[in-house]
């Protein structure tokens, strides 16, 4: 299936993040986020930003959520979206969700590769996973570049691996990804990555669709 075109301003997180936090009025009084944007201000971290409960072989769970962070993001699950979405998974179900976050390299040039270069390792995980836990149930997200990321690894897939998918600010938000009867793509106004808009501020603002879609990753996965 062929690809879109990348939006022009696929820009890291870290551009994005300085230029929201350097945005200044004409008396060098900084706006705040809620100023910048009608969406909540930069989220605050929750949860760990990196997670092995695969790779560590942790333990089976009814529930495992294997998730691709944006570009520039530390550890491996991110700050602005990944680690919540953890903890509501973990909180709805009683704690009995795996999480994982892929470790691929998440910088500026990686765009380039349409999710090319974290793919393959969140296809792994996924075969990974079901290998260790053949019962437990699959469910896949990814922010930004690791929007693409999911995009790229469920062509890898075969149908009935993964239940469900979520994705937040994604380029390739008009697609679904293969293999994946259960996708949900989050897309807030102005986002100028999934919407060629011009809020830099809306593109960090998914923490607060972190809920929403674990409970719809719940909802896949028949929890």
């Amino acid at each position: 299936m062929p690809l879109p075109l990348l939006p022009p301003l696929l820009l890291p997180l870290e551009a994005l993040l300085d230029l929201a936090l350097h945005l200044v009025d004409s008396t060098g009084v900084a706006y705040s986020a809620r100023q910048v944007t009608p969406t909540a201000p930069l989220p605050r971290l929750r949860g760990s930003s990196t997670s092995n409960d695969v790779t560590d072989n942790s333990g089976c769970k009814e529930l495992t959520f294997i998730f691709a962070r944006g570009t520039t993001e530390i550890g491996n699950m991110g700050t602005v979206v990944g680690p919540k979405v953890g903890e509501a998974l973990k909180s709805l179900t009683g704690n009995k969700a795996a999480i994982q976050g892929v470790d691929y390299p998440a910088d500026a040039a990686g765009n380039a590769a349409l999710g090319g270069s974290g793919g393959p390792k969140m296809a792994s995980l996924v075969e990974t996973a079901l290998k260790q836990c053949p019962d437990t149930k699959i469910v896949l997200g990814g922010y930004s570049q690791g929007a693409m990321v999911v995009h790229n690894a469920a062509s890898k897939l075969s149908s009935g691996q993964v239940v469900g998918a979520v994705t937040f600010g994604d380029p390739f938000k008009s697609q679904k990804p293969d293999n994946i009867d259960q996708f949900k793509t989050f897309c807030a106004s102005g986002d100028p990555v999934c919407l060629n808009g011009a809020n830099v501020m809306a593109h960090l603002s998914y923490g607060n669709d972190a809920q929403t879609a674990a409970q719809f990753l719940v909802s896949a996965a028949g929890l």
